[in-house]
């Protein structure tokens, strides 16, 4: 049988900006940073996760916290049709 579910864990996100203090604090990697022995495609900007390097896509992307500290990078279109702000 089909059952419908509500994600019920609370997130903590941030649109990535770009700024230096934002690459700081969430340890981005820039793409000229890198050695050549990665192929990165065409993003410029890494998210470190425990997964490897996460592509972030554009400036308005979110960047999201988890409940354990994990983090990882959403697309603001999926991101803004599936969160809703709560603060």
């Amino acid at each position: 049988m089909l059952h419908t579910y509500r994600k019920t864990a609370l997130i903590e996100a941030e649109q990535f900006d770009g700024t230096k203090e934002m690459k700081s604090k969430y340890q981005i990697v820039d793409k000229a940073e890198l050695t050549s022995a990665y192929y990165l495609g065409g993003s410029r900007y890494f998210l470190p996760t425990r997964e490897g390097l996460m592509a972030i896509n554009k400036y308005e992307d979110y960047i999201a916290t988890g409940v354990d500290g994990d983090q990882w990078v959403i697309d603001q279109d999926i991101f803004e049709r599936t969160y809703e702000r709560c603060d």
